[in-house]
């Protein structure tokens, strides 16, 4: 974790139990906190999931993100088809056959889950157990002009009302239960680095 979030979210990472951490929570200890190693002065787009993926091997603590070498999830396919669809990138370009978004968290995007650890195999299983006091007091310290938060699905729109002054940019989650209601289309990626520009930041170059 950068040094500048220990006052913003230290109290409420006090109240997380030390007993979420078994044998089975994933992901791995060590890369549970991984998007706060991005400074918050750093921190130029905002992406929020929801929690981890539960399969072992998968999480890594990006929201989206899974590992290096693990074929992307299917929502996570879906952001690669927009991202096609949006900017001309082709999926081959995009290493369709892995999901690691490392490259865009190197440049300020912060991957952020809303909760940071889940049981193996039990999705939203550590909701309600503290992390959401976490991630609440990370977010409202990110709220500046010059943010660009993408919100896909109701539960991350849910952190609108932490971050008012910023760009936001919002459409149905990429799952292929509701992609095609919305986020098809949305060019999320176009619309983050011209509200990047327009805010006298570099863009996002989003190939990875």
């Amino acid at each position: 974790m950068h040094p500048d979030w220990q006052p913003i979210i230290q109290e409420a990472l006090d109240n997380i139990s030390p007993d979420i951490y078994g044998p089975n929570t994933l992901p791995p200890r060590d890369d549970v906190m991984r998007a706060f190693e991005l400074a918050p002065a750093d921190v130029k787009v905002l992406i929020v999931g929801q929690d981890p993926y539960p399969t072992p091997g998968h999480a890594m603590g990006l929201s989206f993100s899974t590992q290096p070498g693990v074929r992307p999830p299917r929502s996570l396919i879906n952001i690669y088809k927009e991202l096609e669809s949006d900017l001309g990138i082709e999926l081959s370009a995009q290493g369709r056959g892995d999901g690691d978004l490392t490259a865009w968290f190197n440049q300020g995007v912060m991957l952020l889950n809303r909760v940071l650890t889940v049981e193996a195999g039990n999705a939203g299983s550590h909701r309600g157990m503290g992390w959401e006091a976490v991630t609440e007091a990370a977010i409202k310290a990110l709220n500046r002009p010059e943010l660009v938060a993408i919100l896909w699905g109701k539960d991350a729109q849910s952190v609108a009302r932490f971050i008012p002054d910023a760009t936001i940019i919002a459409s149905p989650h990429p799952s292929p239960l509701s992609a095609r209601r919305g986020f098809f289309g949305s060019r999320p990626f176009t619309r983050a680095n011209e509200a990047l520009v327009k805010a006298g930041s570099q863009p996002v170059q989003w190939q990875l």
